[in-house]
């Protein structure tokens, strides 16, 4: 996966998660439709660049591809937050500094989420 996704990459994911099955770029056309104008070409030319970065699989149907998720939302925002942090000179401190940054909220998270993979004894496994 490369980077970040850019405000309307993140809104065409969106929608690719949300709807969790193989969708064609008219799918995504109407469902991105409710909220805002916008062009088929656009969504087109949105759900190739996604694609390229290596977040969408797609498999020709007719005339027409069929795209899926190559990951879950969880684990894109986990490939984000690893990467970021282990670009530094100083993962520990980036850490620190990210944790200093959450929520009651989110630090409950993050000790639920130790708490499973110290139980586990192992690295984590996707949710079933």
């Amino acid at each position: 996966m490369k980077g970040q996704l850019g405000e309307l990459e993140d809104a065409v994911m969106t929608r690719v998660w949300r709807l969790d099955r193989p969708v064609t770029v008219r799918e995504v056309l109407l469902e991105l439709r409710r909220e805002r104008t916008i062009a088929y070409t656009t969504v087109m030319t949105v759900m190739d660049k996604v694609h390229r970065k290596g977040l969408l699989r797609r498999e020709l149907d007719g005339r027409a591809y069929r795209y899926t998720a190559v990951a879950t939302r969880a684990e894109y925002a986990a490939a984000l937050m690893n990467e970021a942090w282990s670009h530094g000179d100083c993962p520990t401190r980036a850490l620190v500094a990210f944790v200093g940054t959450m929520s009651t909220e989110q630090r409950a998270a993050l000790d639920e989420a130790l708490r499973i993979l110290d139980a586990r004894g192992g690295p984590p496994q996707a949710p079933t």
